[in-house]
Order: C-alpha cells, then structure tokens, then sequence
C-alpha cells in the first residue's frame, strides 16, 4: 500500500521544484478566483434589464443652433409632431436622458420636508404622457400622466412637480413599509411634496458605473417638458419598421428645421447600439480576465507537467528498482498523482489566503464586492483537478517503466 511518509521525504529532497510549484498554484488560485469574480460581476452588469422593451426603440441626439434655450418648447414640439406622424412610428418622446445613455440627473429624495440627509438617491427624467408607450415600461399601480399635468420649463428654473411617477425600486426604498402609491416626497432641497400617481416596475438610470450600483433602478420621472436647446428624442417603431424609420426620422427632423445638429457619431442609434456602446468596456473587461484566467492556468499546468517529467526522468533507476520488487504499474502512477496532490493541497491552502487578501484589498481601493467562498471553493476544487490532470501523462509515463532499469547504470 502507498505510504505518504515516503513522498514526503522524497519532496523534501526536492525543495525548490516543490516550492516553485506550489506557490505557482497559490498565485494562479488567487489571481483566477478573483479574476472569475470580476467576470461574473461584469456578466451580470451587462445582462441587467433596462425595464424598458428594447426592440423597436431608436434614439436621436439633437441640438438647435441659435436658438435661446426659452425659445425651444415649440421647435421640440414641432420636432414631436413631425416624428410621430412618420410611417412606420408608434410613439416618439423628448427626454432629458434615458437609459444607459451615460449622462443624466441626479438627486437626493425624502419622505420628511425637514430630513438633514436624503432617504434614497434616484435619477430624474423628464417627459411627457408620452414617456411610459414610448419606453414601454410596465406600469405596475397607478396611471400615467394627463395631458394636463405636462408643464413646461427652462432647466435652469425647474418648478417642483405636483404629481410624479416613480420605479418600483424608488418606491420600495422611499416606503419599505407599505405601498408607495398616492404617497408624497421632496425631490432634492424642495419643501413642496411631489405625489406618486404611478409606479413602473422597473427603470434603470442612465449610468452603468460601479457608483451608481447603489441606486441603478431608483427612476422618477417629471411631468416636464424641457425646453431646451438640446434633447434626445427616443422613437418606438411598428414591429419590423426600425430601418426605415431609422433612415426617415433624421431627415424628417431636418426637414421640419435645418437649423440643428445631430451628430454623425453617436447622433442616431438603435437601443441595441446604445447598450453594446454602454458596456463595452464591461465585455472587454470579461474578456480580458478570461484570457488572463487562461493564460496562467495553462502555464501552471505546463509546469507541473514539466517538473514531473524531469522528476521523472531523474527517477526511472529508482522506478525500475520498485518495479522489479514486484509494484504495479498502478502503484508507480498513484505515487506520482498522490505526490502532486500534496503539492496541490499545499499550493490551494496558500492560495486561498492569498485570494481572499487580494480580494479585500481590491473593496478597500476599488469599492468591489466582496469575494464569495463559493469561487475560493470551486477554483481550489478546478486547481487541484487540473494538477492531477497535467500529473497524468508523464506519471503514466513513469508506470510504464521497465524493471530492467534497475540493472542500467545512472
């Protein structure tokens, strides 16, 4: 039967190709547990839902060129009309920002006028009756807004909104007891309340930033219609019109006034286009610690198979003196797997420490998560899966050494 007491000896002859490996699995184990961890963070980034039904949705970057900002309401209205009478169009909507566009507004809200700090943070949109068909969110308590309710405004002098719609997520942290509906909050520094008449059940803010992780679907929107020199106006077309709209709005918009700029990058595109733009940086993240993860697992596994073919061959009189006192082929492969998995064992216990301290200096310089044991656990299990894999050719190697080694001379 195998004995341990007799590799380890065996190891402790061998200290510094012992060592080399076994940090070399405690550095892969600490950089690939985290490395999948920033994946899986980026992963789940990239695949959160905006709230709104994405397909069929189009955005316009527009800008009117001298023209004062109290002068715009009528050019954005005239821009409205002109877009919702388009063939091919549903619903079309101006909006200060909307969804991972990647810049917006921002406040603190409070459910007591007299409240020091704020109770939530959130992002505030701006629109019309217009807002919730066009964006397509589901409205999950209340109504929309009433043609009426709509005023407009300069963005420097915003009034205080009677009335307001808010997501769900909003409303759950503003009144964690009870529903939020017919409720009131103070939006920033104002002591007039605001009434919920609405709740969509979700609606992302317009960033994608790790800052904004704390609030990403915290969403109101004002029944204000900015008017303001420059706007987004978003589109949904009819199922299968999105090209040609495409093509048609921008013209349409230079036709009703030439007097604008819509940016040749950027200017116009389809939601699918805003969201691969806004996490671009995300997937190439993920794809760049994949490649990182790759790279040092197969590095590892080359060493290991490396110094187990030299201990190899640096034993094979020894391997052939065993075989000739009668041990199996089998026993000669387990004396080298069971060899690497105490190396193995060895290199994962460093290693885990090493994980879990990188990690904790990782939240206190990036403000990142931290680790789960389930990626320490599972990334010790796939370390010491894959010395025993990269152990295997040259211990099987080794097992098939002939007794007449034994009478060779070193």
């Amino acid at each position: 039967m195998l004995q341990i007491k007799p590799i380890l000896a065996a190891l402790k002859r061998h200290k510094a190709g012992t060592i080399l490996i076994a940090m070399q699995i405690a550095l892969t184990l600490a950089i690939v547990c985290n490395a999948i961890f920033i994946i899986h963070q980026r992963l789940d980034r990239v695949q959160r839902p905006t709230g709104m039904v994405e397909s069929d949705l189009m955005t316009i970057q527009n800008r009117f060129v001298g023209t004062e900002e109290s002068k715009a309401g009528p050019l954005v209205k005239a821009d409205l009309q002109a877009l919702r009478q388009l063939p091919g169009v549903q619903d079309a909507v101006a909006l200060n920002s909307y969804p991972l566009r990647g810049g917006g507004w921002s406040t603190g809200v409070r459910t007591d006028p007299d409240a020091k700090n704020s109770k939530g943070h959130t992002t505030q949109y701006f629109g019309d009756e217009h807002t919730l068909p066009t964006l397509a969110v589901k409205l999950i308590a209340g109504r929309n807004f009433r043609a009426d309710e709509i005023v407009e405004a300069d963005p420097q002098a915003i009034p205080d909104p009677a009335v307001i719609i808010v997501s769900k997520a909003l409303a759950e942290k503003m009144y964690p007891e009870g529903s939020a509906l017919g409720k009131t909050i103070y939006i920033g520094d104002s002591k007039s309340p605001s009434t919920i008449v609405g709740i969509v059940e979700r609606l992302q803010v317009p960033w994608n930033g790790t800052w904004s992780d704390t609030f990403y679907e915290n969403s109101l929107i004002q029944p204000v219609q900015l008017t303001s020199a420059f706007t987004n106006y978003v589109i949904r077309t009819k199922p299968g019109q999105l090209a040609d709209v495409l093509k048609a709005a921008p013209a349409a918009l230079v036709k009703a006034n030439r007097m604008r700029v819509i940016p040749s990058e950027r200017g116009v595109r389809t939601f699918a286009q805003v969201r691969e733009a806004a996490y671009k940086g995300d997937r190439g993240m993920a794809i760049l610690m994949g490649v990182v993860c790759l790279v040092l697992l197969g590095i590892t596994a080359a060493g290991i198979v490396g110094l187990t073919s030299f201990w190899v061959g640096q034993r094979r009189k020894q391997i052939g003196v065993r075989r000739a006192l009668g041990a199996t082929k089998h026993d000669i492969l387990s004396y080298f797997l069971t060899e690497n998995l105490l190396i193995g064992i060895a290199g994962v216990l460093i290693g885990a420490f090493l994980a879990v301290g990188m990690n904790l200096w990782l939240v206190t310089q990036f403000e990142m998560a931290r680790l789960s044991a389930v990626y320490v656990v599972v990334g010790v299990i796939a370390l010491l899966l894959l010395g025993q894999g990269a152990t295997l050719a040259p211990a099987m190697r080794a097992s098939r050494v002939s007794p007449v080694e034994a009478t060779r001379s070193v």
